[in-house]
């Protein structure tokens, strides 16, 4: 292959057919397991062994995602350390990602993610449409730990790579269908995926075109209706007891419906050995109902009137089914050109997205209609990057890089109060540019110490139009010049330099030690969801307020922004070993995290907005803990999976009763910097194993068992919503026949039928208490079939 055109490539493919005619092997699951992966992580000229690289990083191959099941990266959220791919439940698809204790609560467009995703070296702008569907991918790599220097701000928490698989050297077809239950009674789940490519002018031109559709018939029983006692409604709602009361009839139904699917041409053209242009257009539709909330006891302890479910349970009762509509197109174009100076690569992606999304809900989650919301979502962004990676002088790797990135967005939502008697609208616009230069080197200081110095350079603008929803009383759009009452009209600029120094030791051919301190930020911005009435009128922040303040969704200092920069300050240390030459690989890290200027949504009740979501700066804090990931080949057929992580935080100092309402209200003490870290797992953790058998000419038999825990994380700032202990089970067993072309699998995940959920967002009494909690699947059986032609 061409040196520099395989940077994309993982070292895991399918194994070809023996020659002799009859003679079968198939590729085992301990085989694929136990292959090298490389990943491009460090954005080097050549891809690089996973065990290699001076960072945490965990990475699938191709094959490892197939024998692993996983169609979306919610799949992965057990399987890796200190690490949380969740879907906020709104609306599906949003990601709510923490890695190391640090992650967002939020669907709010505007507010950028901690953890950065990638997809084909293309940053995804917002954490819409990202939770969806995955498929025919080269690689996944997660890196733990601030990203600052080599992908930039907003991942600093850690990063997703996404890796489409590309046009091959020969013809290839692939076909997977898969039909799963939830053993519920309720739809089945269809997926259907296949891909063909190939040369189509050999070593000029290759072309591949992937092709995914999924069908869910909805996994839950949604309980709609029925009778609420008459006697209910007026003591809590008076006289607007007439506008909320329902007494219809019992009735279930299949809920959680979804339709979705994706294309993906690719094209490959290599003109010559030293240059080649990779062009990806993908389409990509989804829709289907809204979320599965559950209404439960909050965690003041009130319970609401009107529907209640055990919080372990998947009880739930709605009166609208809501719906989300997500379209998104995307471009990216990707150039490799070899160069001799520094016998490097010179490396452009391209990258274009258009995302434009529905949705309403049941916020209320009871059979009433106390509080609906809908929204729409339209975001286009255009990025490119430019950069070189070569060595010198056989000792220094160096990779420079210039980085653009625009995007414009527009949010607009509805709130519909007692039905409908208080209505809401607004939301914002926004316009961003942000540029910036990178470089870093690594420096061979001997044969086994290498020196790692890096930095970043950032500049970034945001304009914005926001309309208070409290403000606009009447329908309007925002996306319309003058149609809402465009209270909020400002801009920021925000400029900074990130830092990184670290070294790698190889201590021996089989141990490689490394350290570093890394620096990243994470971007200054504004609340498209501004929902605090006493804001009005906007006043400019004042200096920060004395110990005792007013709740601060009340206040009117909280404006919609600008909220300012969050910085991380990461060291971290670890080792990448492999003993017994290569029977088994352990990775240790050791991570300490200064966070100052920690961006919160304080998510709070309100008796009038149903639900205040003031964005800001709101304390400093520390956060360590250490991972450990081991595969262990205990037999040729048998391996052991592993891994373990802890993350303890605590807050330094706050700058206001995030507490609130709590024992002290509008007081800072010590109750409050005693509250845990929203989305902060203290122990996770996981072990399983994986058997493989050969049947001669019928195949090859694959066994997988693994167990997973995650504990119990708070939601909210003021920690009275949390999200549930998870401990689930996944297994697997899998026939490889017919020359290793056919693989059917029987398989299960969340065995034990763990209850979870996106957000605990707690509801104000005014709407009769409790909580809005949409729920994650549980339970899922299935059977899928995998045909190749290699």
């Amino acid at each position: 292959m061409k040196r520099g055109l395989t940077a994309r490539t993982s070292a895991i493919a399918l194994a070809a057919s023996l020659a002799l005619p009859g003679a079968a092997y198939a590729q085992s699951a301990v085989d694929v397991l136990r292959d090298t992966i490389v990943v491009t992580a460090t954005k080097k000229a050549n891809a690089e062994n996973v065990q290699d690289v001076p960072l945490a990083v965990t990475a699938y191959g191709a094959d490892q995602l197939d024998a692993l099941k996983v169609r979306d990266l919610q799949s992965l959220s057990y399987a890796i350390p200190n690490v949380s791919f969740d879907d906020i439940g709104t609306s599906r698809g949003v990601a709510n990602f923490s890695i190391r204790g640090i992650g967002i609560n939020s669907s709010i467009p505007s507010i950028d993610p901690t953890v950065g995703v990638f997809v084909d070296g293309v940053y995804l702008g917002i954490n819409g449409g990202v939770v969806l569907d995955i498929f025919d991918l080269e690689s996944v790599e997660v890196l733990r730990g601030p990203q600052g220097i080599l992908f930039g701000r907003n991942v600093t928490g850690g990063a997703v790579l996404l890796n489409s698989k590309r046009p091959g050297d020969e013809f290839e077809a692939t076909f997977k269908g898969a039909l799963e239950s939830g053993l519920r009674s309720t739809g089945l789940n269809y997926y259907a995926m296949g891909a063909v490519g190939g040369p189509i002018i050999e070593d000029i031109l290759k072309a591949r075109i992937s092709v995914y559709y999924n069908k869910d018939e909805g996994y839950f029983r949604r309980y709609q209706g029925g009778p609420v006692p008459n006697a209910i409604a007026p003591a809590v709602f008076g006289a607007l007891a007439p506008l909320v009361s329902t007494s219809g009839p019992d009735a279930f139904a299949d809920f959680g419906e979804a339709e979705t699917w994706m294309v993906r041409p690719s094209l490959s053209f290599t003109p010559t050995d030293n240059f080649e242009l990779l062009v990806r257009y993908q389409h990509f539709e989804s829709n289907g109902d809204g979320p599965a909330a559950q209404n439960h006891t909050n965690g003041a302890g009130v319970t609401n009137p009107f529907f209640s479910a055990p919080r372990d349970s998947f009880d739930f009762s709605i009166d609208e089914v809501g719906f989300y509509d997500t379209t998104n197109d995307s471009v990216t174009a990707e150039v490799n050109w070899n160069v001799p100076f520094g016998d490097g690569t010179i490396t452009n992606i391209f990258g274009w997205r258009q995302l434009d999304g529905a949705t309403n809900g049941d916020i209320d989650a009871t059979p009433l209609f106390l509080f609906h919301s809908g929204s729409t979502t339209n975001q286009s962004q255009i990025s490119n990057e430019l950069r070189y990676a070569g060595r010198f002088f056989d000792t220094v790797d160096l990779t420079l890089g210039g980085y653009y990135f625009t995007q414009d967005l527009e949010y607009n939502e509805v709130r519909n109060i007692l039905g409908g008697f208080r209505f809401f609208n607004g939301g914002g616009v926004q316009d961003q540019t942000t540029y910036a230069f990178f470089g870093q080197a690594d420096i061979d200081l001997n044969d086994k110490l290498t020196l790692i110095l890096g930095g970043r350079w950032t500049h970034e603008e945001k304009d914005v139009v926001i309309s208070t929803l409290v403000a606009n009383t009447s329908p309007c759009d925002v996306r319309v010049p003058g149609s809402c009452s465009e209270d909020f009209v400002d801009g920021d600029v925000w400029e900074n330099f990130t830092g990184k120094v670290g070294f790698e030791y190889a201590a021996r051919d089989d141990l490689n030690l490394y350290a570093h301190f890394t620096q990243g930020v994470r971007s200054g911005g504004f609340n498209f969801r501004n929902t605090s009435a006493a804001s009005l009128p906007f006043v400019p922040n004042p200096a920060p307020p004395p110990a005792i303040v007013p709740n601060p969704a009340f206040d009117p200092a909280f404006l919609p922004g600008p909220f300012d920069e969050e910085s991380v300050n990461s060291w971290e240390f670890g080792f990448k070993a492999q003993p017994a030459e290569g029977v088994a690989t352990i990775n240790f890290a050791l991570f300490l995290s200064d966070v100052d200027n920690m961006q919160r949504e304080l998510n709070l009740s309100d008796p009038i907005a149903g639900v205040v979501q003031v964005i800001t700066n709101t304390a400093d804090a520390t956060i360590w803990g250490f991972e450990i990931e081991s595969q262990i080949a205990l037999t040729d057929n048998l391996l052991f999976q592993g891994s373990l992580g802890y993350t303890d935080g605590q807050y330094d100092s706050l700058l206001f009763d995030i507490g609130a309402p709590a024992v002290s209200p509008g007081v800072v003490d010590a109750a409050d910097l005693n509250l845990g870290i929203p989305r902060l797992a203290p122990w996770t953790y996981g072990v399983g194993f994986v058997h493989s058998m050969d049947f001669g000419s019928v195949g090859t038999v694959d066994t997988r068992f693994r167990y997973y825990h995650r504990d119990r994380s708070f939601y909210t700032d003021n920690n009275l919503g949390f999200l549930n202990e998870i401990d689930s089970i996944d297994a697997s067993v899998a026939l490889t026949t017919f020359n290793d072309r056919a693989t059917i699998s029987l398989y299960g995940k969340n065995l034990l039928h763990e209850v979870q959920f996106g957000g605990d967002t707690q509801l104000p009494g005014s709407l009769g208490g409790g909580t809005f909690s949409p729920l994650s699947k549980g339970r899922i059986v299935g059977i899928e079939l995998k045909l190749a032609t290699n």
